[in-house]
């Protein structure tokens, strides 16, 4: 049962000042496309840039957070839209501290990664990770395409559940076209660009 008897505490620290101790602006970067576009490989090379370059940056993985904050969920279209509510809370957490965060999440329908956008306000950018089923069928390093096929598993994006295309993302990353290099690269100059903050 949901409680009403409470009242946001607001502190004596703002983000600002948390912006100015790590001289970057808090940054909710949304990394979606299908299963095998190549987002979590371009989120784990690009945390690693970022942090040797002494940006404060975490990583938010779809799988990873399936095992301990949504290890209750499934993946129905409800239990999908939770699992974007909660990280679109925890993103927008990490932003106001201050962090860069690179969330990536399939996230298939329009109105989930809208929904993220809300929640986390002006700073956050939705990239999209481009890459077309057939080849994301083709690289399939978990195997997940092939049990879909199989009817294996229910409710997969690309396969039995649909995918929405990004329509106006702030960047797209096409890994068909690009090696994964060049993807970094673009990825953490977009970043370093919208994070800046001077003293």
């Amino acid at each position: 049962m949901k409680c009403n008897n409470i009242t946001f505490h607001e502190g004596k620290v703002n983000k600002f000042d948390r912006y100015k101790v790590l001289g970057q602006k808090g940054l909710v970067v949304w990394l979606t496309g299908l299963s095998a576009s190549g987002k979590s490989t371009i989120a784990v090379e690009a945390e690693k840039v970022l942090n040797s370059m002494g940006k404060a940056v975490y990583r938010l993985d779809g799988d990873n957070i399936r095992f301990g904050l949504n290890s209750d969920l499934g993946f129905s279209e409800r239990d999908r839209f939770e699992n974007i509510r909660r990280i679109s809370e925890v993103c927008a957490l990490f932003q106001d501290a201050g962090l860069i965060v690179i969330a990536s999440f399939i996230s298939p329908l329009a109105r989930m990664r809208q929904m993220a956008r809300e929640k986390c306000g002006e700073s956050f950018i939705e990239v999209y990770v481009k890459a077309d089923v057939e080849t994301c069928i083709k690289r399939d390093p978990k195997g997940l395409y092939q049990k879909a096929l199989n009817g294996e598993i229910q409710n997969f994006t690309g396969i039995s559940a649909p995918y929405e295309e990004p329509g106006n993302p702030e960047l797209v990353l096409d890994t068909q076209c690009n090696p994964l290099d060049v993807c970094v690269q673009q990825l953490v100059g977009k970043i370093l660009e919208m994070s800046a903050f001077e003293k």
